[in-house]
């Protein structure tokens, strides 16, 4: 494959709109600008890009099959960096949180 699936592409644009726009899973980090937190610690970038891509699934068509749950999981690491009282439920697994070279 040279390129990645439009239905991927797609995913990865929106996600990044929501993300720098501020309205990323409004309804778990509704009322936190976030947005500091992430251009002052470019590693939380960096971390919050791999989990939505590690939880990303694509199915054998290119379709991305679990949009919102990769939103989801992101959002959380996003709300726990802003919020150290929040719980991520359930905990990140190793995967989730890897960094590929």
């Amino acid at each position: 494959m040279s390129q990645l699936p439009g239905d991927v592409r797609a995913a990865y644009r929106f996600f990044a709109f929501f993300l720098a726009n501020g309205t990323l899973c409004l309804d778990l980090l509704d009322g936190i600008d976030y947005r500091p937190a992430l251009m002052a610690y470019g590693s939380a970038s960096e971390q919050v890009m791999a989990i939505f891509s590690n939880v990303l699934d694509v199915d054998d068509q290119g379709h991305v099959t679990n949009l919102g749950d990769a939103e989801w999981r992101a959002a959380q690491y996003i709300r726990r960096l802003c919020d150290p009282t929040y719980t991520v439920t359930p905990p990140f697994e190793p995967w989730e949180l890897d960094l590929p070279m």
